[in-house]
C-alpha cells in the first residue's frame, strides 16, 4: 500500500545509519518515492551516493544546496511528503524537534510538514533512559509523533540494552499503518488461518499436507496494511513472523478449532486459508513406533469442521484447494459451510497452490457469481480477495 506515496526519510548521525539504506531500498521496492534528507553527521557514517543509487532520487544534505530541487523553498519537501520518517533518530534530533529548533533540512521539514511524522530512535541505552530524552519523547508523542520503540541487544558501545534501531520490517509496518490509518479495513478485526495442520502419529511422525502458509500470511499482511487489526492463527511454517500482527501458533486441527473459537468472538471477518487435516490417527503412540513390522495400519477418524461450526454475525471466507471438478467442489463447500465467499484453486498446477509464490484462483460468492483471476502473486491475490471482503462488509 505504498505505491505512489512520497516518504521523506531523514537520516541522522548514528552508527545505525547503514540500516536506513535497507529501509530506503524496501520502501522503493514497495513502490514509494523516497526522498532522503541527511544531516551533516549522517554523511560521516554513510554516503549520499548510496541512497541516490538505491532510490534513484537526489539526496538533500544541506539547506543551501543550489542543485537541489527543494533548495529554493525548503517547505516544498515538507509539502510533498505523505509521511516523514526519521531513522535513525538520535537524542540530538529528538531534543531539537521537542523544542522546535529548525536549523537544518531535517528539522525544517518536520516543522513545516502537515504529514504524519515517525521517529525510530537509536542510541546508547543510558542516553535513551536519560530523563531528558524520555521527557522529549513524551512531548513528541503528545503532539502526535509516532515512535517506533528501539530494540534490546548489543549496542555500538559494546554494552547490551535497549537502544538498537528497530528492524526494517517493523519500520515498514509502522509506515504502512500510519499511511493507511483511514483505509478500507480500519476498525475491523480480521482472523486469518494459515499453513497445514499436523496430526501426530507418534512423537516423531505426523500426518500433514504440503501447505506452506504463504497465502494465509499474504492475506494477513495485506489486511494489516489496509488498517485491520489482524489475528493470524498459524500451523507450523518456515515463514518469518509478520510484524504488527497478533499470532497464535497451533499444530493440530483441534488446536486450530479452539484458537478460532476464541478469536472470532470479537472479529468481523474470518478467512480460513489454512489447509486443515481432514483426518487424524484415532490413537497417538506415546513412544516412537519402531520399523520392525512389514505393515503399519493406522485407523483414522475425522477432524472437526471448523468453518461450519463458526456462527454469528461474521463474514466467512473459505478456500477450496482441489485437484478435479474445481468449481463444482468449491460451490458445494460454499453452500455446506454457509460461506460468504470461497476461493477455489487447482493444486495440481505447478504455478499455483502449495509452496509457490503465485496463485490462480476463482472467487465465488454465495449468490453464485464467479470471478476468475489470472495468475498473480499471492499478495496480489490477497488484495483481490480483500477487495471483495470490503464490498461485503
Amino acid at each position: 500500500m505504498l505505491t505512489g506515496k512520497t516518504v521523506v526519510l531523514g537520516v541522522t548521525g548514528s552508527i545505525a545509519a547503514y540500516k536506513a539504506a535497507d529501509l530506503a531500498s524496501r520502501l522503493t521496492q514497495a513502490g514509494a518515492s523516497v526522498e532522503v534528507v541527511m544531516s551533516e553527521a549522517a554523511t560521516r557514517f554513510i554516503t549520499p551516493l548510496t541512497f541516490r543509487n538505491i532510490t534513484g532520487r537526489p539526496v538533500v544534505t544541506s539547506m543551501w544546496a543550489t542543485d537541489s530541487e527543494f533548495s529554493v523553498e525548503h517547505v516544498a519537501l515538507a509539502e510533498a511528503a505523505d509521511v516523514v520518517v526519521i531513522a535513525p533518530a538520535t537524542a540530538d534530533i529528538i531534543a531539537r524537534l521537542a523544542v522546535g529548533v529548525a536549523d537544518d533540512m531535517i528539522s525544517c521539514t518536520v516543522l513545516a510538514t502537515k504529514a504524519p511524522v515517525i521517529l525510530a530512535p537509536a542510541m546508547n541505552v543510558n542516553m535513551l533512559q536519560n530523563p531528558v530524552t524520555q521527557h522529549n519523547l513524551d512531548a513528541l508523542k503528545a503532539r502526535g509523533f509516532a515512535i517506533i520503540e528501539p530494540e534490546c541487544g548489543r549496542l555500538a558501545s559494546g554494552k547490551t540494552g535497549k537502544g538498537r534501531l528497530a528492524e526494517t520490517e517493523k519500520m515498514i509496518v509502522a509506515i504502512g499503518q500510519r499511511l493507511n490509518k483511514s483505509s478500507d479495513l480500519a476498525g475491523k478485526h480480521v482472523v486469518i488461518t494459515a499453513g497445514g495442520t499436523q496430526e501426530p502419529i507418534d512423537p516423531a511422525r505426523h500426518i500433514g499436507n504440503r501447505a506452506s502458509g504463504k497465502m494465509g500470511y499474504a492475506l494477513a499482511e495485506a489486511a494489516r496494511d489496509r488498517g485491520a487489526a489482524v489475528s493470524l492463527i498459524t500451523a507450523p511454517t518456515l515463514l518469518p513472523a509478520p510484524a504488527g500482527i497478533e499470532i497464535t501458533r497451533i499444530r493440530t486441527a483441534a488446536e486450530m478449532k479452539r484458537a478460532v473459537a476464541r478469536s472470532v468472538v470479537r472479529a468481523d471477518v474470518l478467512i480460513m486459508a489454512a489447509a486443515v487435516s481432514d483426518y487424524r490417527p484415532k490413537k497417538t503412540a506415546r513412544t516412537k513406533i519402531k520399523k520392525d513390522r512389514a505393515v503399519l495400519n493406522l485407523e483414522l477418524i475425522r477432524t472437526p469442521d471448523i468453518l461450519s461450526q463458526v456462527k454469528g454475525n461474521i463474514l466467512k471466507v473459505g478456500f477450496a484447494a482441489e485437484t478435479d471438478s474445481i468449481i463444482a467442489n468449491a460451490r458445494k463447500k460454499l453452500a455446506e459451510k454457509q460461506l460468504d465467499l470461497i476461493v477455489a484453486n487447482d493444486i495440481t498446477d505447478t504455478t499455483s497452490g502449495f509452496g509457490v509464490d503465485t496463485n490462480q484462483v476463482t472467487i465465488i460468492d454465495k449468490q453464485g457469481n464467479e470471478e476468475t483471476l489470472p495468475l498473480l502473486s499471492k499478495r496480489e491475490v490477497a488484495e483481490r480477495i480483500l477487495d471483495r471482503v470490503v464490498r461485503l462488509i
